[in-house]
């Protein structure tokens, strides 16, 4: 896409990450970034910077493996970790805890978000006692792909309806930036939503 790192891109006057981390903080606590560049960009955000433990930088499982043996180690009273995208700057904001409502009986599933477009595994609820089948996973030489690790374990899906703009046009909540194109069309979003949300009481 060119410019800044998709995390410090502006959208509507804030970067990506400003935004994702704003969504999140209710949700979720603590916050952690997911990085393998220099952590001392992430500074001003306040939050542990977690950067991949394994080789070859396998893609976002790898970030999750980060982040669960971060939580073991800092917070071993928290049995769950969140993981979110940062160039996805609409995701819902009752994300995780409609992952805890839909849990039903399980204690140790695996959730994954889905919207009328499909599955989008980056964001998901990932039980930490997971982190060294997860582990085993990633060194095993298989394709690190989200759904396989998934399909390993006791997991499922949660549906988020698609966002509907005042003028009724629909957003799938888990739309993300990958291209100039996409950038344009997330500008126009983020200016409704930011003006809508700013009337709500």
């Amino acid at each position: 896409m060119g410019g800044p790192d998709k995390p410090f891109r502006v959208l509507a006057g804030r970067p990506l990450l400003d935004r994702v981390m704003e969504r999140l903080s209710p949700q979720a606590d603590p916050l952690l970034i997911s990085a393998n560049a220099d952590p001392v960009r992430f500074h001003a955000y306040g939050a542990p910077v977690v950067a991949d433990a394994l080789p070859r930088h396998q893609g976002p499982l790898a970030g999750i493996l980060a982040g669960m043996r971060w939580t073991a180690e800092h917070r071993p009273d928290v049995r769950f970790i969140a993981s979110v995208a940062a160039d996805t700057p609409f995701f819902p904001r009752n994300l995780v805890r409609s992952f805890f409502d839909n849990y039903g009986a399980r204690e140790s599933a695996i959730a994954l978000a889905a919207s009328a477009n499909g599955n989008h595994p980056v964001f998901g609820l990932w039980p930490v006692s997971l982190a060294d089948d997860l582990e085993a996973f990633l060194l095993s030489g298989a394709n690190p792909k989200m759904l396989d690790f998934a399909r390993r374990h006791d997991s499922f899906t949660v549906p988020f309806d698609d966002i509907v703009l005042p003028d009724g046009r629909c957003v799938d909540p888990f739309f993300n930036i990958n291209t100039p194109r996409d950038a344009e069309q997330a500008e126009v979003v983020a200016l409704i939503l930011d003006a809508w949300e700013r009337r709500e009481p």
